[in-house]
């Protein structure tokens, strides 16, 4: 419904969206709702952040001062703070897990409630310095034990998950979540300083014709994966056009391209890193989770990504991820 100003005054709000998704929960309480919108507090600072890094001297090393005497903090920093503080003050969460931080962060037990909230802050921050789409990356369990909170509550496999997302900061930032039920895209409309749904139940497509990897460690790689990218390159049947190849090295933008486009994003097992490079808690189960919800399918190579049970917070996995029909490809030539 737009008014004589061509404005939108019926859009759905990411919050009037979570509202209209906790009623038809009989047993929601809004505890989660309160909880997301905390994060997309963080979200919303981090982006305005991003885009006033140049100028406020926020890709500098972290401990420099400012002419005030003022601490400066590097993006990925001011990123961790912003979360952990949000997260803190909701009331909702129990147990924090960050990229950034080496053990679990325990809230305060007056401030405690019952989610366990693992995150990335700032996923691709290596990429800042080049003004390439960056973004955060978070996971969302439900406290399961009694009494005080431990790195116990935090390990468990992604299928336990309750609800994940990511942000994009990019030439917009839009933000892509599940609950469990489907996938949805919000973009924060500047006017209105909320995230607007852009995205309604987005999937996958059943295949696609992009691949994502880093072909830098294709020295490294094992038989079946080198066998793999090589007949997307090279496809046997002459009819089929070989497919593109994209990689952005930023882990939010190379899955966001995957979901919205189809295909295939690859962090694989290789003779350098037997467990991949990204981590399971923070990175490889949330984007599971929503690849799944969205349709496609997720795996390390041997299982899927959502049944490791995690050992340690900071557990590294392979990631293969995206259309179902590229996802089995890989699968057979890696010979599961």
């Amino acid at each position: 419904m737009s008014n004589a100003h061509g404005m939108d005054t019926d859009c759905m709000t990411l919050t009037r969206f979570l509202i209209s998704e906790q009623r038809k929960c009989e047993h929601a309480t809004g505890a989660l709702t309160i909880l997301l919108n905390q994060l997309m507090t963080a979200v919303k600072a981090i982006a305005s952040a991003v885009k006033r890094a140049g100028i406020a001297n926020l890709y500098g090393i972290a401990g420099t001062a400012n002419t005030s005497g003022d601490e400066q903090k590097k993006l990925d920093v001011l990123a961790n703070d912003l979360f952990v503080n949000m997260l803190r003050s909701s009331g909702q969460a129990a147990l924090l897990v960050s990229e950034e931080d080496e053990g679990v962060i325990e809230v305060e037990v007056a401030n405690q409630g019952k989610y366990i909230v693992t995150f990335d802050p700032l996923d691709g921050s290596s990429n800042i310095d080049c003004l390439v789409s960056i973004g955060s990356i978070f996971g969302i369990y439900e406290k399961k034990s009694e009494g005080a909170p431990s790195d116990a509550d935090a390990l468990r496999p992604g299928h336990e998950l309750v609800a994940s997302g990511y942000a994009l900061y990019g030439a917009g930032c839009m933000v892509v979540l599940t609950t469990g039920c489907g996938v949805n895209g919000f973009t924060l409309d500047p006017n209105l300083g909320d995230f607007v749904l852009t995205h309604p139940t987005m999937t996958i497509k059943e295949r696609g014709k992009i691949y994502s990897i880093n072909e830098g460690y294709a020295l490294y790689w094992d038989e079946g994966m080198t066998k793999y990218i090589k007949s997307l390159k090279f496809p046997e049947d002459s009819k089929k056009a070989p497919y593109s190849a994209r990689y952005i090295g930023s882990m939010v933008a190379d899955v966001h391209r995957t979901i919205l486009y189809g295909g295939i994003f690859l962090y694989p097992s290789n003779s350098k890193s037997p467990n991949g490079k990204l981590r399971l808690l923070y990175e490889g189960n949330p984007m599971a989770f929503i690849v799944e919800q969205a349709g496609g399918a997720a795996s390390t190579g041997t299982g899927r990504i959502l049944d490791v049970v995690p050992q340690k917070i900071h557990e590294r996995v392979p990631v293969i991820l995206g259309s179902k029909q590229d996802v089995a490809d890989c699968l057979a030539a890696l010979g599961q």
